[in-house]
């Protein structure tokens, strides 16, 4: 099997680990390159997997790169939750060798496509040619799309639709439109829900929004979702992941629909739904007493 090696340098446990397994990985594996300054062709890469040392934030740096090659990531987690990179390093040696006799299996998770077009001129979205010919701006989003109003920090005004219906006004910082496996990240943090990955579904998340009424909604992954800039300010930016991000001008339309390649992981057969929320979010947690409280409770 030929193997890249993506590491983050930036997490200071990466480079000793590392070190300790390139002796043992090139026993196993033909290890083709490894790459530590994000600089790798991985559209031409000819690797049958990516080892992935670091967070998820290099997980998606390195899904990014891949511009949807299906070749399967295997995400060590150096970080801080690592949701996506799953694995830990403690459980590496016995899962890697287990993906290698083909024990593990690997989960396709829905990605999206992010287009950025002109307001001039109608283009029909459900056309996928056209709007390609139209769009000034195009990236994959693995977890999500994110439009914040940036400076001056005024409110900003965007139109909002589904399915090609007629879009709502709202007031507010921004947006983000995330995938399920995206719902653990900032969607999660701005009051959104919590997706199973197995879900098909997208989720819009306003970010302050000046309304009481305006939720969370979760729709079909199926779905195209478009976004009008109405009135932005001059440092609104869309982000996609946090790896790609492109200045919005007012009448700007962003259309996000989903993508056709989805991104391959090694899926943890250690890992479990419900225990990773409780472990990483200290979900469902109640609250912690000392000892001297619990006595006079």
């Amino acid at each position: 099997m030929r193997i890249l090696i993506v590491s983050n340098p930036d997490k200071p446990r990466v480079k000793p680990a590392l070190e300790r397994m390139l002796p043992w990985l090139r026993e196993r594996v033909e290890v083709i390159a490894v790459d530590d300054d994000h600089r790798t062709d991985m559209s031409t890469v000819n690797a049958d997997a990516i080892l992935v040392l670091g967070g998820d934030g290099t997980l998606l740096s390195a899904a990014h790169r891949l511009a949807g090659r299906p070749i399967p990531l295997f995400g060590v987690n150096f970080g801080r939750l690592g949701f996506l990179a799953s694995f830990t390093p403690d459980q590496f040696q016995s899962h890697f060798e287990a993906f290698l006799a083909g024990k593990l299996s690997v989960q396709k998770r829905d990605a999206i496509e992010v287009s950025v077009l002109p307001g001039d001129g109608v283009c029909r979205l459900d056309d996928v040619a056209a709007v390609a010919a139209r769009r000034r701006f195009v990236s994959t989003a693995l977890n999500d799309a994110v439009v914040t109003a940036g400076p001056p920090y005024h409110m900003i005004e965007l139109q909002i639709g589904v399915g090609g219906e007629g879009g709502v006004k709202y007031f507010g910082d921004g947006v983000i439109v995330s995938t399920s496996s995206g719902s653990t990240a900032y969607n999660v943090s701005a009051g959104g829900p919590i997706i199973s990955p197995a879900v098909d579904a997208l989720c819009i998340t306003p970010l302050c929004p000046h309304s009481l009424s305006f939720r969370p909604v979760v729709i079909s992954m199926n779905s195209t979702v478009l976004i009008v800039a109405a009135h932005v300010n001059d440092g609104t930016t869309l982000q996609c992941d946090g790896q790609r991000r492109t200045s919005i001008a007012a009448g700007e339309r962003i259309v996000i629909r989903r993508d056709p390649h989805p991104v391959l992981l090694v899926e943890n057969p250690d890992s479990r739904e419900w225990r990773a929320l409780a472990e990483k979010l200290n979900w469902a947690v109640g609250p912690a007493y000392n000892s001297d409280e619990s006595k006079h409770a």
